[in-house]
């Protein structure tokens, strides 16, 4: 684990909390211990409700991401988000052991599982947590029921060099100033909501380990994986091209759904997707059968 300085964690709390108090008031937490640490859930809707697990992105780096789609998607699932290990947010990891694999995530995940009781799932991320999604799919399809990739990273096409360049600039070393320039120069200027800005913000400089990374998924395994997959972009990403996206997806994937979500872009996701996004989600999960 790397600190940096007196990094004033209590501030980034405070925030968390801040955006935390936007999901719907009957939420409650659980602390789930795998071999890498702790790792913190938030948790709302009917205890007998299918379950859905969320993952979120490396960009906006913490469950409490998720308030814009937490009330419709839990009305009729478990609604299961987790906050990554070694990255900024609740979840506390172990002293020298971080995941260094792809393996290791899967191992992580299905110990996360495990701890909540959970058999299989619904699955779904947001950028890096739909990276780590896809590879836990491929990897243990018989936990995962049907997932959900909003605006993928990694997954399906390269990242744009301009992308690419903006944010090493911004992580070699962030700031609370630099993060908020990566942010508005992605977003093209959208507002944003404050409260998850200053989540952003305050992340910077979090003690937190270096992700996982990998290649993108061989064409073999997607063709192979026999699941349904929805597949939601943002028009306006920066990331990659959500057309080049939609189109590879379909192609590869036997069950795969897409569409594009108007006028927003990559870390504008999810807490500021238009309504559509949530209706689109809860429908494909009861359209394809649960």
């Amino acid at each position: 684990m790397s600190a940096r300085g007196t990094y004033d964690m209590d501030g980034f709390l405070a925030a968390y909390d801040r955006v935390m108090a936007k999901w719907p008031t009957a939420r409650e937490s659980a602390t789930v211990p795998t071999p890498f640490g702790a790792t913190h859930v938030n948790i709302c809707g009917p205890a007998d409700g299918p379950p859905l697990l969320l993952l979120p992105g490396g960009g906006s780096p913490t469950s409490a991401s998720w308030y814009r789609q937490a009330a419709e998607l839990s009305h009729a699932h478990r609604l299961y988000a987790v906050d990554l290990i070694g990255a900024p947010g609740r979840s506390t990891p172990a002293p020298g052991r971080h995941p260094r694999t792809t393996a290791d995530l899967v191992t992580w995940l299905d110990a996360v599982l495990k701890g909540l009781g959970l058999a299989e799932t619904d699955l779904g991320g947001h950028s890096y947590g739909a990276w780590i999604a896809l590879q836990y799919a491929l990897r243990a399809p018989h936990r995962v029921r049907r997932l959900v990739l909003l605006d993928p990273t990694q997954c399906f096409a390269k990242l744009k060099t301009t992308y690419g360049r903006h944010a090493l600039r911004m992580l070699m070393r962030p700031t609370p100033r630099k993060v908020r320039t990566f942010l508005e120069w992605e977003t093209g200027g959208a507002p944003l909501d404050p409260d998850w800005l200053a989540l952003q913000e305050a992340a910077a400089g979090f003690p937190a380990v270096r992700p996982v990374v990998g290649p993108r998924p061989k064409q073999g395994a997607l063709r192979a994986l026999d699941l349904p997959v929805l597949v939601l972009l943002a028009e306006r990403s920066r990331t990659h091209d959500p057309a080049k996206v939609a189109a590879r997806a379909g192609k590869l994937l036997p069950h795969a759904t897409t569409a594009t979500l108007p006028n927003v872009s990559h870390h504008a996701l999810p807490h500021a997707a238009p309504p559509e996004a949530s209706r689109r989600i809860s429908d494909f999960l009861v359209r394809s059968g649960g």
